[in-house]
């Protein structure tokens, strides 16, 4: 006889015509998406990854960082719930799967579960953390930090992006302000199937990787301030170049990154 889940398998077929679905919510370039947090194509997203919990019987709640709780109820009512998801937000320049892989194969183990009728002791959530990305709001990982306490819920509303908008203000304008205090959900466990970002697992020839390690990051924000001068009359020594030392600040960075192998990373995210 089989062990329980042993010949489980999702339909792959339609994950995939869901990822093709929410891939038409802010086309990018190449293919890819432009769907940053808290725009008109984030709150599109949004409604359609809700009309497909609802279809499968999920039940919303949503936190005042607009993160999106879609649970499948359990056998035992007093068991923690295991949550599973990621993030439909995406850089401006993002592709099809990164974080929206991790929601929508999500939904699709409730799908299968529906399908089968197999019912499961724990509740089950499907999640969606809002500006997980940062590419709008930084830092990045925003409204989960704020749930782990590592930032204030007054700090993550504060944010602002490049025009002057805020994450609060934006959050409210799309109409997704939730009524649950951020952090008070309890979990018994916590899944996040992920794209691989970077090109290892495709030059080993390999289908999958297992996370070993946490990434820590170290944000550093620079303004450098320098005095126009003439070009053809101002002495060399005499001279203030801010690009001159932007410059000088990528090369460092590059530096470091690379005597500190293996594993250390480095990059300038953005200059303006």
């Amino acid at each position: 006889m089989a062990a329980p889940g042993e010949n489980l398998r999702i339909n792959s077929d339609r994950l995939w015509d869901s990822l093709m679905e929410m891939a038409k919510i802010g086309p990018g370039i190449a293919g890819g998406n432009n769907r940053q947090t808290l725009t008109d194509s984030d709150k599109e997203g949004r409604a359609l990854f809700k009309s497909w919990c609802d279809a499968a019987g999920l039940s919303m709640g949503v936190d005042q960082m607009g993160t999106m709780f879609m649970t499948r109820a359990g056998t035992d009512p007093d068991a923690l719930p295991v949550y599973v998801g990621s993030h439909l937000d995406t850089q401006p320049t993002g592709g099809k799967y990164d974080g929206v892989l991790g929601v929508l194969s999500g939904l699709e183990v409730v799908r299968s579960l529906n399908d089968l009728g197999i019912k499961t002791k724990h509740p089950i959530v499907v999640t969606n953390w809002t500006n997980e990305e940062g590419a709008r709001f930084a830092p990045a990982m925003l409204a989960s930090g704020v749930f782990a306490g590592v930032h204030t819920q007054d700090y993550a509303y504060a944010r602002k992006d490049l025009d002057g908008l805020t994450f609060g203000d934006e959050l409210k304008r799309i109409g997704w302000v939730g009524d649950e205090k951020v952090g008070a959900r309890k979990m018994h466990a916590y899944f996040e199937y992920h794209i691989e970002q970077g090109p290892i697992l495709e030059a080993q020839n390999k289908q999958i990787g297992v996370v070993t390690h946490c990434q820590g990051l170290w944000w550093l924000e620079f303004t450098l301030t320098g005095k126009e001068a003439h070009t053809g009359s101002t002495p060399m020594n005499m001279r203030v170049n801010a690009g001159l030392a932007m410059a000088r600040i990528l090369e460092m960075v590059q530096t470091v990154a690379i005597e500190n192998q293996p594993g250390a990373v480095g990059g300038v995210g953005q200059v303006k």
